[in-house]
């Protein structure tokens, strides 16, 4: 067995459960008395219950830096999606620096990169920004070959069947 290290973990996929899991490790982390810092890339201001929750929990902390979900939008709206994505990008280079947090989360980001709003150079070099004894994890639908072969761990959630396709909206504490 091999000395403990800082981990890439990765949950992709196109089933739900990619930030319930990271949420689930962020929890787990912090009742370890680590740090822990989450960066929504795609999420916008919505309350969300993990948002309540962090507000409680002093060393875990969850920044929404999204212009909310992405859809069929026009040039500016792309444009506004594109920029957030750098801000959050930029939150994530601060957070992998000197004395960050033991746990940084980067929610959603490899869906901001297959809308083309962050490039996979730029999600690369975070990768291999990051300090050794730091947990870092990705997460969002359609991770490339590159991010998996950098991974420590890959967990891909596969849908087998979902309640929105019977006509059920999103559910307070399952979905937001």
């Amino acid at each position: 067995m091999t000395a403990e290290k800082g981990l890439v973990l990765v949950f992709t996929g196109n089933g739900k459960g990619k930030t319930t899991a990271a949420l689930g490790l962020a929890l787990r982390a912090w009742g370890h008395g680590m740090r822990v810092l989450i960066l929504q890339f795609i999420k916008g201001a919505r309350e969300t219950g993990e948002l309540k929750a962090a507000a409680r929990m002093d060393g875990l902390e969850i920044r929404p830096l999204g212009a909310g979900f992405v859809y069929g939008e026009d040039e500016a709206a792309r444009a506004r999606h594109r920029e957030a994505a750098a801000e959050a990008l930029d939150a994530a280079r601060a957070a992998l620096g000197a004395d960050g947090p033991e746990v940084v989360i980067l929610d959603e980001i490899l869906c901001a990169l297959g809308l083309g709003l962050v490039s996979l150079a730029d999600v690369l070099a975070l990768v291999s920004a990051k300090p050794p004894d730091v947990h870092l994890v990705l997460t969002g639908r359609g991770a490339p070959p590159e991010i998996l072969a950098r991974a420590d761990l890959v967990t891909e959630m596969r849908e087998v069947k979902h309640p929105y396709y019977a006509g059920v909206k999103a559910q307070k504490g399952v979905e937001f």
